[in-house]
């Protein structure tokens, strides 16, 4: 007997200027399962997703839902036919409610009027299903992250959508926020709701899904049963090659100490408060922390985007006050900030544009920019961090995460700093991609940059750092060495002052 499936994609090929996104790939999807798709950064996941959602037309291949061809004009046509798509970056309506959100464009009516109550009503009914603890009139820009992200969910599940896509669903939640989103995928399982379940995070891939397809290079390259997959095998499958070794050897040999902060504590709070550590020459710091720990706001004081009430930075035996961006640049410090395209690119603009701005003093010529000299470090960074890209004019946002960050690191090189603030150089890239750049990352030690990593993932800190600083409500609660460090302790420390 011939199996059934909601959703078959078969041999789709999208083309872009310079670049094949999709090479014959396909995905088959059956009713009330959990569907992973997997790949590195640049596989085609995303691009196939919106080849299916209408975003992208596909050059060739063919769509086929509930037995008949089908190729959505938009998103609202794919929403008005049960397809729906949770992205990684949200796209609602900030200062309007959660309710109006929710139903933007179908908004229930009475006597020609929008009707309030009914939309509440609606919207509650929806919450309570799901579990949500949200009042459907707050105003959406209030919440959190992970509540915005359930809003969207809530949203699909109120156009009834049969099909679901979820794109990183899990990149800004905590453990908690991540189990209670477990709930609702099992609970929309159990509907009939068939899911795909794009996450680069192998461990939740493996206990959530029923089956798993990898893609690379734009085409399929196998569909398992995530019951027969390992880490591994997962691993193997998507870069090609046997990743055992999920760090690349430490050979970086940490010297004197550079910076030396005493007592820092921000001007504003919640900060860090009276932290105190010193960092090495070619050393690799690692700090850890609960969600609340305040370790992004520690690194945005000591670069100077934050201001410090008191406490010293002492850099090379020498007081030095980034009192913002631009000074602590000029005192040899980079920042490679957490929200990447928030806070990271210029989306629109070019590679160049983005690989030479915090430098551009370098480049003036009288009254003109060179563009020779702004060419020729363009060029520096794709060679030195292997971009990908079919031209240094090809807008930032195009690429894919991984290599997005690579462009912004060869930024902050092109400026020649000595300490490197990290703040999550790996979130929502692929492991592929995170192995070059915790090479990077080795090779800057080695070259006698020093270098602190803020991270999420403890197994992550543990692989390529020399030392971890755990911070827990703006404060340090401890300096583990490596050969001592473990996720336990890790945890007993992150939750000291809590």
């Amino acid at each position: 007997m011939a199996e059934t499936y909601l959703l078959e994609m078969n041999d789709i090929e999208k083309q872009f200027p310079g670049v094949k996104a999709l090479d014959h790939a396909k995905l088959k999807l059956r009713a009330g399962t959990v569907h992973a798709l997997m790949g590195e950064n640049g596989a085609g996941k995303s691009t196939l997703m919106k080849c299916l959602f209408g975003i992208y037309k596909a050059d060739v291949g063919q769509v086929i839902i509930d037995g008949k061809e089908t190729n959505f004009t938009g998103p609202k046509n794919a929403l008005d036919n049960g397809v729906a798509m949770v992205h990684q970056e949200l796209n609602q309506v900030l200062k309007r409610s959660v309710m109006e959100n929710i139903w933007l464009g179908r908004f229930p009516k009475k006597y020609g009027l929008i009707d309030h109550r009914l939309m509440y009503n609606k919207t509650k009914e929806v919450f309570d299903e799901l579990d949500i603890p949200v009042d459907p009139r707050t105003i959406i820009g209030k919440l959190s992250v992970s509540q915005r992200q359930m809003v969207e969910i809530a949203k699909a599940v109120s156009y009834n959508a049969k099909i679901l896509v979820l794109d990183e669903p899990t990149s800004s939640l905590t453990q908690e926020e991540v189990e209670h989103l477990f709930v609702i995928i099992n609970k929309l399982r159990n509907r009939g709701v068939a899911m795909v379940y794009i996450s680069h995070k192998m461990e939740e891939i493996l206990r959530i899904s029923n089956e798993v397809t990898i893609m690379r290079d734009g085409q399929w390259i196998a569909t398992e049963k995530a019951a027969d997959l390992t880490t591994d095998k997962i691993i193997k499958l998507m870069v090609g090659r046997d990743l055992t070794h999920r760090f690349p050897p430490k050979t970086n040999v940490p010297g004197d100490v550079v910076l030396d902060v005493q007592n820092l504590t921000g001007k504003y709070m919640p900060s860090c408060k009276d932290v105190s550590f010193q960092l090495k020459k070619g050393e690799i710091l690692g700090v850890a922390g609960l969600v609340g720990s305040r370790r992004t706001e520690l690194l945005e004081t000591i670069f100077g985007i934050a201001h410090h009430e008191s406490g010293k930075i002492i850099k090379d035996g020498k007081v030095v006050n980034n009192k913002d961006s631009r000074t602590a640049i000029k005192n040899g410090f980079a920042m490679l900030t957490e929200e990447r395209r928030a806070t990271g690119i210029f989306g629109g603009m070019s590679i160049t544009f983005n690989s030479v701005i915090a430098n551009i003093e370098k480049y003036k010529k009288m009254l003109f920019l060179s563009n020779g000299k702004m060419n020729s470090d363009t060029k520096w960074v794709i060679d030195s961090m292997r971009v990908k890209t079919p031209s240094y004019r090809t807008a930032i946002r195009s690429l894919s995460g991984g290599n997005q960050q690579k462009v912004i690191l060869g930024r902050w090189l092109l400026t020649k700093p000595d300490i490197l603030l990290l703040d999550e150089p790996t979130r929502g890239i692929d492991v592929g991609a995170k192995y070059e750049i915790y090479q990077l990352i080795i090779n800057l030690a080695n070259e006698g940059k020093s270098v602190i990593v803020v991270s999420s993932e403890m197994p992550e800190l543990l692989g390529i750092c020399d030392r971890i600083m755990v911070m827990s409500n703006g404060r340090l609660s401890g300096i583990l060495n490596i050969e001592d460090a473990t996720q336990e302790e890790i945890m007993r420390l992150a939750a000291q002052y809590i």
